[in-house]
């Protein structure tokens, strides 16, 4: 499986963005999907999952409310919408998938590149 994540950029604080995850390869085993991030000098931390039927999001703490998961239907791309933008939100964004659940620990199978969000303030 790959995974290709797209959207980062530099946004001035108050913005949004919305980055975009495509997957390849061996999807049928993707069935959970979600986005991690991580800051220089801090470990990388869970940011939202979304189950396979989309039913059911999570988020961190730091960001409900102002972040949301989806899933196109039919494909396995899924966004992160970000909104109300901080410059602590600063970080490369990582999609992840997974075949068994969402979890927030970065333990999931399968990674993609990253993408750097820049907020300024």
């Amino acid at each position: 499986v790959q995974l290709q994540a797209s959207g980062g950029g530099l946004v001035q604080a108050g913005g949004s963005l919305r980055l975009s995850c495509a997957a390849s390869g061996r999807t049928f085993s993707i069935y959970n999907m979600g986005w991690f991030r991580q800051a220089p000098g801090k470990e990388r931390e869970f940011v939202a999952g979304i189950n396979w039927d989309g039913r059911s999001a999570y988020y961190a703490d730091t960001v409900k409310g102002r972040f949301t998961i989806s899933r196109a239907s039919a494909e396995y791309t899924w966004y992160l919408q970000m909104s109300s933008l901080k410059p602590e939100d600063t970080a490369v964004y990582y999609c992840a998938a997974d075949p068994n659940r969402v979890i927030t620990t970065p333990s999931w199978a399968y990674w993609g590149q990253g993408t750097l969000v820049t907020v300024s303030s």
